[in-house]
């Protein structure tokens, strides 16, 4: 393994925490991944890392060398790509988390052209409704919505998606079609969603005369924690729920889901995209970004680039 190869396995050690972790994301053996840091502590003089039976840590030095080589190794890969022609730049493994609709109904469909576009890429793509700590799962990039709360990682915001209310046919036959938000205090149900994070019930959110947003905890005999039950227990007729037009426009469009108070949403969506690191971006990182954007910009309420929600 040259000096450089062993760069990169330092990198992806110190920021992963784990040399099992570092050893699967570089689809190395660990034993090799081991070696690569001894030889190079040896050649460096000094340690980089401390290791414990559960984690590894980065030394004073191992913390100096880290900073240096980030922009080192994004340059390294420029070098090599250099003289390549533009398309066949992309290349390498990409790992990405988005939320599983979005991996299932507007990524998956549309992996064709972007593997057309860029034969040489690999696509790993983890879809989970969980937060995932992209440093530690070796994530490069991931796609989120609503509000962010961690600023260590870059955030590309892309604009914001209209949320909807939306009930079965046969629900409405049962309870009526509500109106206004005082209507759903008298005698409707709600598909509750508990948060993956908190694993609270998320109340119901509608705008007001004012333009202020408002929550009601309204009643819910069925409580899910992913969108794909959401969307099932709404069909099912066990209560309105509340979701982004995109995801379930096809029902829309088949009637198998009404829209219902047009007037009464509940405040837009933001959409993001979050990656480690800026001095660090790949090619292929930047051919996503910009392929996502573009994929999503058809979902995208109309305002400013990038405008708050």
């Amino acid at each position: 393994m040259d000096k450089l190869d062993q760069y990169r396995v330092f990198v992806q050690v110190a920021e992963m925490g784990s040399f099992i972790k570092a050893a699967h994301a570089l689809a190395l053996p660990r034993a090799s991944v081991s070696a690569a840091i001894q030889q190079l502590e040896e050649k460096v003089s000094a340690r980089l890392l401390n290791r414990t039976t559960r984690q590894v840590h980065l030394t004073a030095e191992g913390t100096q060398l880290l900073e240096r080589l980030r922009p080192l190794l994004a340059d390294a890969e420029d070098v090599e790509h250099l003289f390549q022609s533009s398309q066949r730049q992309v290349a390498g493994r990409l790992r990405i988390d988005v939320p599983s609709r979005i991996a299932r109904r507007l990524i998956a469909p549309a992996l064709p052209g972007l593997l057309r576009r860029y034969p040489r890429l690999q696509l790993v793509l983890g879809s989970t409704d969980r937060a995932v700590d992209l440093v530690q799962e070796g994530v490069d990039c991931a796609v989120r919505f609503g509000a962010l709360h961690d600023s260590s990682l870059v955030v590309r915001p892309l604009g914001c998606i209209a949320l909807i209310n939306c009930a079965s046919p046969g629900y409405l036959r049962e309870y009526g079609v509500p109106e206004k938000p005082e209507d759903l205090l008298k005698k409707h149900w709600t598909v509750g969603y508990a948060s993956p994070s908190s694993g609270r019930e998320l109340p119901w959110e509608y705008i007001d005369a004012s333009g202020k947003t408002q929550d009601l905890n309204l009643p819910s005999r069925v409580v899910v924690n992913n969108a794909e039950s959401y969307i099932a227990g709404c069909r099912a007729g066990t209560g309105l729920i509340q979701i982004p037009r995109f995801d379930v426009q096809h029902l829309l469009d088949r009637g198998e889901l009404i829209e219902v108070m047009p007037a009464h949403r509940a405040t837009s969506m933001p959409v993001s995209l979050l990656y480690p690191h800026r001095r660090q971006r790949s090619r292929r990182l930047v051919a996503f970004v910009e392929w996502f954007s573009e994929l999503m910009e058809a979902h995208l309420e109309r305002g400013p680039a990038g405008a708050q929600c």
